[in-house]
């Protein structure tokens, strides 16, 4: 080998190293927890879930599917009863539910209408229209937070109900799609991923997904495609976490744990 063909070789060697010394490092894995089952409560196999809250004692579940079989519920957590019922519209396809100053708001699928309702009586109060697709709703005390199943949180004034801002998700610079059912957690924005054992803890101010619960192994077994995980309810008042699914016989509070 000539001393040319020697030089170029150290030369090439040098750029390479040059190259891989100047990249950037590679980024840690967002973290990801497991969980432990606490308790397990039945649940209506025939709800297929798409809000959950738990407040005051009380849990309260939206359910959506076929356009005439979406409702709003109070349910007996014990038992899994359905304590108090009230039926939407055959033209509405319920969505996702939160708790804001003792009324109830339910989204809708397609139909850009949201529903308020007093929460004792289930009485439909008024109704308000907003654009794109409504799936989760939750709210951080200040506003509203809608997820459409994109990787876009949009935070609407509860007076007004417009948006006023919108938060795109992201897991290391990646957009993190599908965000469903929602729930305000300890200063985070806790969201299923559609079709996906995993609950996305998203920092509310920046975006960024700070971990993930990842809840594979927790659905029963013998559920169709359709019964994924889907429903998140916090019991502030005492710390309990609760999660459920479309057409889950079982409702679990479960404990955050390293994996």
């Amino acid at each position: 080998m000539t001393d040319r063909w020697i030089l170029r070789l150290v030369l090439a060697g040098l750029y390479l190293f040059a190259v891989a010394a100047s990249a950037d490092p590679p980024r840690p894995e967002t973290p990801r927890f497991g969980y432990r089952i606490l308790a397990s409560y039945p649940h209506d196999p025939s709800a297929f879930t798409q809000g959950l809250i738990y407040v005051d004692g009380q849990l309260f579940e939206g359910t959506g599917h076929y356009y005439g079989q979406s409702s709003l519920r109070r349910v007996d957590l014990e038992t899994g009863q359905i304590e108090q019922e009230t039926r939407l519209s055959p033209r509405l396809f319920g969505e996702g539910i939160t708790l804001w100053r003792n009324r109830l708001i339910q989204l809708t699928w397609r139909e850009h209408l949201a529903i308020v309702y007093d929460r004792d009586s289930f009485a439909r109060l008024e109704t308000f229209r907003y654009e794109g697709e409504g799936w989760g709703l939750t709210h951080d005390a200040r506003h509203w937070i809608m997820s459409d199943g994109t990787q876009v949180l949009r935070f609407l004034d509860p007076e007004s109900h417009q948006v006023v801002r919108r938060l795109t998700v992201l897991d290391q610079g990646r957009p993190v799609r599908d965000l469903n059912e929602l729930e305000y957690i300890q200063g985070e924005v806790w969201a299923n991923l559609w079709k996906r054992d995993l609950i996305a803890r998203i920092d509310p101010e920046t975006g960024a997904v700070r971990s993930y619960l990842d809840l594979s192994g927790l659905a029963p077994d013998g559920l169709s495609r359709e019964a994924v995980l889907n429903g998140i309810a916090y019991d502030a008042a005492n710390g309990r976490l609760f999660v459920t699914g479309k057409y889950w016989p079982r409702l679990y509070q479960i404990e955050v744990v390293p994996r």
